[in-house]
């Protein structure tokens, strides 16, 4: 590609020699996510991917896709671009960790409104680390040039997620039943929804991001604000091979109030007691400086809850010592009762 060079598309903005160099700078980002079965490296057409389905009976590919939001203007302001990724990944995977599927590769799609190689690669290293933490693979991505579409210093991120699970081992929501007990995996703090929210309250454009704040105890706003989004697939992969696990929700836009019942067959709710909750400051402090109802908190944000389980009555003990093996904090936040499928925050 030494001899790829257009000076009329390079006249219209788009500089494809810089994105050569990207794709150069972000490799050693991209080998650090190889697993058994990839069959491609980046570069090509396509990613190519060979599954191990060994052993399954009826395996079931699962797929999800998602983008970081308006978090990205945060990353802008404070030019620090190498954890958005991470974000992004998890975003994804954690979805499709909700039925149960193993993650194996993963996609990226950068709009940029002028490409910066060193940009780009320092973008591509956090979707690197969300890959490596999920373990799965990075197989493949686009990067796009938008000039006169996007302000140069401008970038949006998404991404894509296959998974895996064999439909035995699927999780089945028509076993839970009331009693059932249901597990808090607590978050890393806002995670990646909400932001629109987020940024309005903190006048994030005119916001000195970088100052220690007491409320934060010493962290800077934007420090806090950028703390990257948990992955749960380890953790929620040995949970469901130790203990009988009949519900996963990730708690993402739409808070407590959206996602729980998502995974609630008819005729249950979800009972969730708030003195059990670990909130972190963070959510007090966005509360009290944007004067939010309680109802919006939860029905916004995840309020320290990244993910949560219901996991049947007996098997508590199971899933929690897996949890804690895993290097995954997780407490009792509630049981499933008898209902319309809503939550009941006492």
């Amino acid at each position: 590609m030494n001899n790829s060079h257009s000076e009329a598309y390079a006249a219209a903005g788009v500089d494809i020699e810089a994105g050569y160099k990207g794709v150069q700078l972000m490799k050693k980002h991209v080998e650090r996510t190889m697993i058994p079965g990839v069959v491609s490296g980046i570069g090509g057409f396509g990613g190519l991917f060979a599954p191990d389905i060994a052993g399954m009976k009826e395996p079931i590919l699962v797929s999800g896709t998602d983008g970081v939001g308006t978090k990205i203007r945060v990353a802008q302001l404070m030019d620090k671009h190498d954890t958005i990724g991470i974000d992004c990944v998890a975003m994804c995977v954690n979805d499709i960790i909700c039925c149960g599927a193993k993650p194996l590769f993963f996609l990226d799609y950068i709009a940029i409104g002028k490409n910066d190689p060193e940009k780009v690669a320092s973008i591509v290293s956090g979707v690197a680390e969300g890959c490596v933490q999920a373990g799965c693979a990075l197989i493949g991505g686009e990067t796009a040039e938008h000039p006169g579409v996007m302000a140069p210093d401008d970038y949006d991120l998404a991404g894509f997620a296959v998974g895996i699970v064999d439909r035995e081992k699927m999780i089945d929501s028509s076993r839970m039943k009331a009693g059932d007990v249901i597990l808090a995996l607590p978050s890393s703090g806002l995670h990646s929804n909400g932001f629109s929210l987020v940024r309005k309250v903190f006048d994030i454009e005119h916001a000195d991001l970088a100052k220690p704040l007491d409320e934060l105890d010493g962290r800077s706003l934007g420090d806090e604000l950028l703390t990257p989004t948990r992955l749960y697939v380890k953790p929620v992969l040995a949970a469901m091979e130790a203990a009988r696990v009949y519900g996963v929700s990730h708690i993402t836009g739409g808070g407590f109030y959206e996602n729980i019942p998502r995974c609630l067959p008819d005729g249950l709710a979800a009972r969730i007691d708030k003195s059990t909750l670990k909130i972190p400051a963070i959510f007090s402090l966005l509360q009290e400086k944007g004067n939010i109802p309680e109802r919006d908190m939860f029905n916004t944000f995840n309020m320290g809850t990244g993910m949560v389980l219901v996991v049947d009555k007996e098997d508590v003990v199971k899933a929690v010592s897996a949890l804690d093996a895993a290097g995954q904090e997780s407490r009792v936040i509630g049981e499933v009762v008898a209902g319309d499928g809503g939550v009941e925050l006492l």
